[in-house]
């Protein structure tokens, strides 16, 4: 007889029970994968072990009636990763983005987590993980903070006002205790006015709508760039104040002096190293660097302005004590972060060990004997 297999289906609802919106936990949880990235005991997709996925990429035209088209943020991915430690699992974030979902009702990017047994290779879960994907997304910058933030850190600027930066802050907050104002600045200016409100709501922390990004980067300690791409964020030297860090959750131009005055931090060279070997597959060099997220960073280092990655300074190795964060009130940081399945996997598999305790979940039959084994 074969092995009966069984996997626990999470629903969102599910996840919120277990715990998903815990950032102040989920910030612990992602501390524990960067000591684990530090060391090594990780695996994510390639060769390399280290690129951000594989995916799906339509065709700008296609002579096939059904075929989608390309178009902003329209893409499948799968996200794929192995995490050693008290972890021991392999697992998968597998998601479908399209820009046009909203005025459908739906999430633009629509997310689902799978863990697998690394030695059966049983998939023992499945789960909604929109929400997996937002709070870790917004936690990476609230683990930064641990390592880069002046202790006496008093305004927070959110560049972008949508979900990441949303979730993003609510991170911070768990971290920075002496935050007294949030400032946040977005092309829409209503949805800067409703994230403040939330935030106000959800932390006390009082906030205002900031008049110009310049404003916005001038006023911050903390600053958090989740902009839309409708229009690229323009950061120059001059504006960053001193003792501040610039972390970039999503994309944002820089003019040079910037990077090359504050001292650049990644989270995994490993993995910009990655994203640099993509070059290949560009026309030219400079389409390169205007196309890919950090292209700045990378022209620089081809330039010999700015040193290797692996010689970059990394939260990978401040995680393990390799390497200093912080080290005087007048340094200046602008922090480099990528998504990475290792936390989806983590975060994912935090929430079903919840689940599971409380008796969440529904149980769905793979097999009671498997036909062929």
């Amino acid at each position: 007889m074969g092995k009966r297999t069984e996997i626990l289906y999470l629903s969102e609802p599910d996840m919120i029970q277990s715990g998903v919106l815990d950032s102040a936990r989920c910030v612990d949880v992602l501390g524990e994968v960067f000591q684990l990235m530090g060391v090594g005991d990780y695996l994510m997709g390639g060769h390399n072990h280290n690129e951000h996925g594989h995916s799906i990429v339509f065709p700008k035209t296609s002579k096939f009636p059904n075929m989608p088209i390309a178009g902003p943020d329209r893409r499948f991915t799968a996200m794929i990763a192995y995490l050693g430690g008290r972890f021991n699992i392999c697992g998968e974030k597998w998601y479908g983005s399209n820009i046009a979902n909203p005025a459908r009702g739906l999430p633009r990017s629509i997310h689902l987590s799978v863990l697998n047994d690394p030695d059966t290779c049983e998939p023992f879960a499945i789960m909604s993980a929109n929400l997996v994907s937002a709070i870790r997304t917004g936690c990476v910058p609230a683990l930064s903070t641990r390592y880069l933030a002046r202790k006496d850190a008093k305004v927070c600027a959110l560049i972008g006002a949508g979900p990441i930066n949303k979730a993003a802050f609510q991170a911070i907050a768990t971290q920075i205790k002496t935050l007294e104002e949030v400032v946040v600045y977005d092309l829409f200016p209503d949805k800067s006015e409703t994230l403040i409100e939330w935030a106000e709501a959800e932390t006390g922390i009082k906030g205002r709508v900031a008049a110009t990004l310049e404003d916005a980067v001038r006023s911050g300690d903390i600053i958090n760039c989740a902009a839309s791409r409708l229009k690229p964020v323009y950061i120059l030297d001059e504006w960053i104040p001193k003792g501040s860090v610039v972390i970039l959750s999503g994309a944002a131009l820089f003019d040079d002096a910037a990077l090359l005055n504050c001292q650049v931090v990644y989270d995994n060279p490993h993995m910009q190293e990655a994203y640099k070997s993509e070059e290949i597959y560009f026309e030219t060099k400079e389409e390169f660097y205007n196309t890919q997220k950090g292209g700045q960073f990378f022209r620089l280092i081809d330039e010999g302005r700015l040193p290797p990655f692996i010689e970059t300074p990394s939260l990978c190795k401040m995680a393990i004590g390799e390497q200093n964060g912080r080290t005087n009130d007048d340094e200046r940081f602008i922090f480099l972060t990528a998504g990475m399945s290792v936390f989806d996997v983590a975060w994912s598999y935090e929430c079903y060990y919840n689940a599971n305790k409380l008796g969440l979940g529904t149980k769905l039959l793979l097999w009671d004997n498997p036909y062929w084994y």
